[in-house]
């Protein structure tokens, strides 16, 4: 796995969703931007889906059986909420980061924690 093309993919990601958060739907640029971004984010799912699904499910199994895997592309920027026997009660999320491209498992708003990385 090339580990540097796949952060770069994810910070273009960031990047775009980033840029559509900036302007307006009734922006002209809205629906080009928004396009751009289905498109980075399919190709980033065509090269990448597979490895990080198959390292999301290990995370799952590990942290949070009951919970299904989704598509790598949900845990980025705010994460998916998942559910930790070990912190019962509080507020879990898996979030897929990049620089390096890594899995972190956030607890309320102050603990996180690096369960995953790319290698």
């Amino acid at each position: 796995m090339d580990i540097k093309a796949l952060d770069k993919a994810l910070q273009e990601i960031v990047a775009k969703r980033k840029e559509l958060e900036k302007i307006d739907y009734n922006n002209p640029k809205y629906d080009d931007l928004e396009e751009e971004l289905h498109d980075l984010e399919d190709a980033f799912q065509d090269e990448y889906g597979e490895y990080l699904e198959d390292a999301l499910q290990e995370v799952h199994d590990t942290l949070c059986p009951d919970n299904d895997v989704l598509m790598p592309i949900a845990y980025l920027g705010k994460g998916v909420y998942v559910e930790v026997d070990k912190y019962a009660g509080k507020d879990t999320k898996l979030v897929l980061e990049s620089n390096p491209p890594r899995v972190i498992l956030t607890v309320g708003k102050d603990k996180q924690e690096v369960v995953w990385t790319a290698k």
